[in-house]
């Protein structure tokens, strides 16, 4: 692939290059994504059997979660700057790094019934979760924009389809009771390999947008172009700072009004990846294993919207696309909530996860509208929606100590219909 210092080659070389490298990128991507959702929903779908092996009410198992939003939501306004410091590579390989030492200290603690041990593990994987998370949307972004077309919902479709893989494998080893101390430690291993495989097809990121000539011809499949050699060094490009630091993007409006949308949006899909499982067995008096499914129905449902989303994102637009997602993750979530029986409450659950699913990727997507200020918002609006996606489960399962868990979801409700109302803040500018 060509550096920054061979911009004399002739066009069709350089178009040629740049395309097998970004489709290298846009795999590695993909792959590092679903990795993500697989320890996550791997950690999720057990929720259940580790508040029991706790010991703990649900309110406490939420301020236990708490302890790993704290985690995610300290970190994650540095991952901009650290990203543009030391590169997309060692901040995603750092992250993943972090996680794996976070789910050894997981085990432990559940091993040996400690909820302090298990706290301290969690917030060491919130911030190893927020170097991953952001730093692979903005890889994310950075290969969308060099592809010309809508992506980021299918690299978010691979964090939902690893989520599913994790949900299924959760309720499988529930079913059968094998410990998460293990489930845990094969995973963790896992996770070691890829981190060092993966992220170095990743691309050095661009100041300034691909130029005219460099921007990858539309017919080159997104997830599955040729082979080529992508450049491992994914470090900054020397003028990353020309994009706007970190300070700039947190008092753009239309950066903070996309956080706004994105915060209520990604509510719905915090509050169901941690809390439909438990949802089920506390609500509807099903087993664990039944919970899990129903979770794994969720995930399911959002892995296929976000797969087939970005054609409907490209012809739709994104604001009607979003005001769509809203109204049916309204509909689900009321539906799961209020449904007398388990099925009813898988109606709601698959309405709700394709609702949930394309609201996040296409705020990502409108945060990175300009490459040069790309890697900054992009963080910015990650750490606003987070709020949401990491805080608001715990706050709900001490909501639901006192009103029931499936009841407190509902007040998810008014800031799903304030996304809904402040769609338009994602159009793309003219």
């Amino acid at each position: 692939m060509t550096t920054d210092g061979e911009q004399n080659m002739t066009v069709g070389t350089e178009a040629s290059v740049d395309s097998r490298a970004v489709g290298r990128a846009a795999i590695a991507t993909f792959i590092i994504f679903a990795t993500n959702g697989f320890i996550f929903a791997s950690w999720a779908a057990r929720i259940p059997a580790v508040t029991q092996t706790l010991g703990l009410s649900t309110g406490e198992m939420g301020l236990v979660l708490l302890v790993g939003a704290i985690g995610s939501l300290c970190s994650m306004p540095l991952v901009g700057p650290i990203s543009n410091r030391v590169g997309i590579v060692r901040t995603v390989r750092l992250g993943g790094l972090l996680a794996v030492v976070a789910g050894a200290m997981l085990a432990v603690g559940l091993l040996v019934v400690s909820v302090l041990v298990v706290a301290i593990g969690l917030a060491v994987f919130g911030i190893g979760i927020a170097l991953w998370d952001v730093g692979q949307n903005i890889e994310g972004a950075d290969v969308e924009h060099r592809l010309g077309r809508t992506i980021m919902p299918q690299f978010h479709a691979g964090f939902s389809g690893g989520a599913f893989l994790g949900a299924i494998v959760g309720a499988g080893l529930s079913a059968i009771g094998v410990p998460l101390p293990l489930h845990l430690g094969a995973i963790m291993a896992a996770v070691l390999v890829i981190m060092v495989l993966v992220p170095r097809h990743f691309l050095p990121l661009t100041a300034h947008g691909p130029a005219p000539e460099e921007t990858v011809p539309a017919d080159v499949p997104s997830m599955n172009a040729s082979s080529g050699n992508a450049r491992d060094d994914a470090s900054p490009a020397p003028a990353a700072k020309a994009r706007g630091g970190a300070r700039g993007a947190w008092t753009d409006g239309r950066t903070l009004l996309i956080g706004v949308v994105v915060l209520g949006a990604t509510l719905t899909e915090g509050a169901g990846n941690d809390w439909i499982a438990k949802g089920s067995v506390d609500g509807l008096g099903t087993s664990q294993a039944a919970g899990a499914a129903l979770f794994a129905l969720f995930v399911g449902a959002m892995t296929l919207a976000r797969w087939f989303g970005g054609r409907v994102i490209d012809r739709l637009g994104r604001v009607v696309a979003l005001r769509l997602s809203m109204v049916s993750a309204l509909i689900g979530l009321a539906v799961y909530a209020l449904a007398g029986s388990y099925w009813l409450a898988a109606v709601g659950a698959l309405l709700w996860g394709l609702g949930a699913a394309l609201a996040f990727p296409m705020g990502m997507s409108a945060a990175s509208d300009d490459p040069r200020h790309a890697a900054a918002r992009v963080s910015v609006v990650a750490t606003i929606g987070y709020v949401a996606f990491l805080a608001g489960p715990p706050f709900l399962g001490f909501l639901g100590d006192h009103v029931g868990l499936r009841n407190a979801l509902l007040a998810i409700l008014v800031p799903i219909a304030v996304s809904l109302v402040l769609a338009g803040a994602t159009r793309k500018p003219d």
